[in-house]
């Protein structure tokens, strides 16, 4: 991830500084997104997601920019359509909304937001971020559209909405709604049950099969040590989520980089299209680049990492 603060630069002002460079860096390996998570409240300091993307809006030019994910029902949605559709006009295009609901109760809590009911106000959300970013209604009366006098102005060009989340009422929204479908902490079997499941939706809404681009998020630690790999990655979810790392040993990818690429192979050939790769690092881009040389080439694999060891 792009708005993560990094271990050990004692200051946090100076570990934020470092980011542009960041982004700057992983654009020039040739990534195709750049990805920001979004904790409105959380154990250490983050940037806001939105935020953080802006920031990289304006110091690249190629790679796509994406949220995985925005919690959407913390926040007002014609808010973050005005915020979204600011960022796709200074990036010419290049933004990509993951929207989802998050799973930390005791955020809610604090932002004021219903917890036991996110997945309506998900639902409220996505209608209502598509509203704010609407032409001129196709037919007249439309109820939907927003008056003239107070449309929100520039219109952005089209933002992808994909929708995160591995439950069923998540892989249900975004066959209904969503651009997309990213989910975590899912097995490649499991995967591609639910590929199958996520077909048979699309279809049951009334959309055509390929609407919805199914993507997944890996949790990735390399080394030449597959014991290594393993024990560093789990240490740092643990620190980063404050769970012993056990609790990770079967969400995460880890060993040797042939060990790893064989692991995202897996994925694709359950059917995923988009593999972004969540690094366990405080200095992601060197095991992206292992990767990447052991894929011989990115073949539509982004790093996704949340910055530092106990720093998310």
């Amino acid at each position: 991830m792009i708005d993560r603060l990094p271990q050990g630069s004692g200051d946090p002002e100076t570990g934020f500084r470092r980011l542009p460079d960041l982004c700057r860096e992983a654009e020039a390996l040739g990534v195709g997104t750049l990805w920001a998570c979004d904790h409105l409240f959380w154990h250490r300091p983050v940037l806001e997601c939105l935020t953080a993307l802006t920031m990289a809006a304006t110091i690249t030019s190629e790679a796509m920019l994406g949220s995985c994910v925005l919690q959407l029902p913390l926040r007002q949605p014609a808010a973050v359509a005005k915020q979204a559709a600011s960022i796709q006009t200074l990036s010419s295009g290049r933004l990509l909304l993951g929207v989802g609901v998050g799973s930390h109760p005791g955020e809610y809590d604090e932002a004021g937001a219903d917890y036991h009911h996110r997945g309506k106000a998900l639902d409220r959300g996505i209608t209502e971020l598509r509203r704010c970013w609407a032409a001129e209604p196709s037919e007249p009366g439309d109820a939907t559209a927003l008056p003239r006098r107070y449309r929100q102005l520039p219109e952005p060009a089209p933002i992808p909405l994909w929708v995160g989340g591995s439950s069923e009422a998540a892989l249900r929204r975004a066959a209904a709604v969503a651009d997309g479908w990213i989910p975590l902490f899912v097995g490649p079997a499991d995967y591609a049950a639910a590929l199958d499941r996520l077909a048979k939706e699309t279809e049951r809404a009334g959309r055509a099969p390929g609407s919805v681009v199914p993507s997944i998020v890996l949790f990735v630690s390399v080394h030449d040590d597959a014991d290594t790999a393993r024990a560093r990655g789990t240490a740092w979810m643990s620190s980063l989520y404050r769970i012993p790392g056990h609790a990770f040993d079967r969400h995460i990818v880890a060993g040797t980089p042939d060990a790893v690429v064989a692991a995202i192979g897996a994925y694709q050939e359950a059917g995923a299209e988009h593999v972004a790769l969540y690094v366990t690092d405080d200095d992601p881009l060197d095991q992206f680049t292992t990767v990447m040389t052991a894929l011989g080439g990115p073949a539509g694999i982004d790093p996704l990492t949340r910055g530092p060891r106990g720093q998310e």
